[in-house]
C-alpha cells in the first residue's frame, strides 16, 4: 500500500489462482442466464457451450471482476480503511491457471491532527463575546410591532386617485420594439405602490391614476436586468387601473394586542416580542461565536482533501440550497439565470465553503475523540424519538426513513453540541 497526494492510496494486490478459480463457475452461470441454450434452463448451460457462445475472455473477465471485488472488500475491512467512493482498478493480465495481479487506487478519509494551541484562540473568542450584548432594543420591538400591524392591514376600496402605499390591481402589457415580450401581459395584477417590485418608474407612473383609467408610458429596463435580451432596452407600457384600495394599518394599542388572541394588552405583547427577539439574538450570537471557533480550529489543519469528498459536500450544499429557494417559488435554474452563471461556476465559487464544512466536521470529531466527549445511546434514542414525533403525520415516514443513518446523524449532532459546550467553558 502506497500513499498518494490528495489523500489517496494505491494498493497492489494478488489473488492466487486457486482462490480466483472459485469465481469461474458462478461467472459461467451468470453469463449463461443471459442467453438461450437449447435443452438447458437459464444459468445451467455447461462452460464449453457458454465459451463457444461468448468466448473464453468474457468468462475469465467476469470471474476476475467478482474475485477482485471480494479481494478488495476484504482488504479494506482487514486494514480498517475509511475509503471514499469506488476504486480505480488496473489489471496486468487475466490468464487462466495464473495468479491475478491488480492495482487499486482509491481516496481515503484524510487524517486530521488538531493541535492544543487552538484553545488559546478559543479563550480569546470567549472573552470577546462576553463583552457583547444581546439585549433587545426598543427600536427592535417597535419594528416587530409594525411588521405585525402591516400583516393585518385592512383594504378599503376607494374612488380616488392612486397614492403611494395603496394596494391596486392593474391590467398591463409590455412591448419592446413593437412586440409584446414573453410574459409581458397580465390581468388583475395585484401590487402595493411604492414597494419597488416592478422596474424603477413603473409604480411611480401609477400614482394619480383612477379606477378604469388607462395610461401609456415608456421606461428602460435596468442595464443589469436578469434577462439579458431586455437589459438596457426601452419598453412601452400600457396599463389599465382596475381597482384602488387604501391600506388601513391598525393602530398599535391595547385593543390591537388583545385582537391577536392571547394578549390582554400592549405591554404583554411587547414582553412576548422581547422574549422572542432575545432568544433569536442569543441564537445568532451563538452561531457567530461557533463559526469563529471553527475558523480558528481549521486554520492550522494540514492535508489536501480528496476530490470525491469535496464533490459529495458540494452536492449536499446544492440540495440544501434548492430546498431553501423552493419555498420562494424559485428554482436553481432561475437563481443561476439571475446570477448569470452556470452550475459549474457556482460549484467553483462554493468550493472553499465546502472544504471548510468538511474540515470543520472532521476537526470537531477529532476534538470529541481527543477530549473523550461521549454521547450515550439513550441520549441518541431520546432525540430520535423527538424527530419521529415531529414527523408522525408525514405519510410513510417511519417506513421510508433509514434508521441507521438517522441514528448516525443524531449522534453526530449531539456530539458536536457537546464539543461546543466544552469550548464555551474555556
Amino acid at each position: 500500500m502506497k500513499k498518494l497526494p490528495k489523500s489517496r492510496i494505491e494498493v497492489d494486490l494478488t489473488i492466487e489462482w486457486k482462490e480466483w478459480e472459485k469465481f469461474i463457475t458462478p461467472a459461467v452461470a451468470e453469463i449463461s442466464a443471459e442467453f438461450k441454450f437449447p435443452g438447458f434452463r437459464p444459468g445451467k448451460a455447461p462452460r464449453n457451450l457458454v465459451e463457444q457462445k461468448v468466448g473464453k475472455e468474457m468468462i475469465l473477465s467476469h470471474a476476475a471482476e467478482k474475485a477482485i471485488g471480494k479481494s478488495y472488500s476484504d482488504f479494506v475491512v482487514r486494514e480498517k480503511l475509511a475509503v471514499i467512493g469506488s476504486p480505480k482498478v488496473e489489471i496486468d493480465t487475466i490468464t487462466e491457471n495464473e495468479d491475478l495481479v491488480f492495482k487499486a487506487t482509491v481516496a481515503v478519509m484524510p487524517e486530521v491532527a488538531v493541535q492544543d494551541k487552538y484553545k488559546d484562540a478559543i479563550k480569546k473568542i470567549n472573552a470577546e463575546f462576553q463583552k457583547k450584548t444581546t439585549e433587545v432594543s426598543d427600536d427592535e420591538i417597535v419594528l416587530e410591532l409594525e411588521k405585525i400591524a402591516n400583516s393585518r392591514v385592512k383594504l378599503v376600496t376607494v374612488r380616488r386617485a392612486v397614492a403611494n402605499n395603496d394596494s391596486v390591481e392593474v391590467d398591463f402589457e409590455v412591448s419592446v420594439d413593437g412586440k409584446v415580450i414573453d410574459g409581458g401581459t397580465s390581468k388583475n395584477h395585484a401590487l402595493v405602490v411604492g414597494k419597488g417590485v416592478f422596474i424603477s418608474g413603473f409604480e411611480e407612473n401609477l400614482i394619480g391614476t383612477r379606477e378604469g383609467e388607462e395610461k401609456e408610458f415608456e421606461l428602460a429596463f435596468p442595464k443589469d436586468y436578469h434577462k439579458a435580451d431586455l437589459a438596457g432596452k426601452m419598453a412601452k407600457f400600457k396599463v389599465k387601473m382596475i381597482l384602488v384600495q387604501e391600506r388601513q394599518v391598525p393602530e398599535i394599542n391595547d385593543e390591537f394586542a388583545a385582537g391577536l388572541g392571547k394578549f390582554k394588552d400592549l405591554s404583554e405583547l411587547r414582553a412576548n416580542i422581547k422574549e422572542g427577539l432575545d432568544h433569536e439574538n442569543k441564537h445568532k450570537t451563538e452561531e457567530e461565536k461557533h463559526s469563529k471557533y471553527l475558523d480558528e480550529i481549521v486554520k492550522n489543519l494540514e492535508g489536501e482533501l480528496p476530490e470525491e469528498l469535496v464533490a459529495d459536500e458540494l452536492n449536499r450544499m446544492v440540495q440544501e440550497f434548492e430546498g431553501q429557494i423552493q419555498s420562494t417559488g424559485m428554482t436553481l435554474d432561475n437563481y443561476l439565470e439571475k446570477l448569470k452563471k452556470n452550475k459549474a461556476e457556482l460549484l467553483k465559487d462554493w468550493e472553499p465553503q465546502a472544504e471548510k464544512r468538511i474540515k470543520s466536521a472532521m476537526a470537531l470529531k477529532e476534538i470529541a475523540k481527543k477530549e473523550e466527549v461521549k454521547v450515550e445511546s439513550a441520549e441518541v434514542e431520546a432525540e430520535m424519538n423527538k424527530t419521529m414525533q415531529y414527523y408522525k403525520n408525514v405519510k410513510d415516514f417511519e417506513k421510508n426513513v433509514d434508521m441507521q443513518r438517522l441514528y448516525s446523524y443524531v449522534k453526530g449532532t449531539l456530539e458536536n453540541d457537546k464539543v461546543f459546550e466544552m469550548l464555551e467553558k474555556l
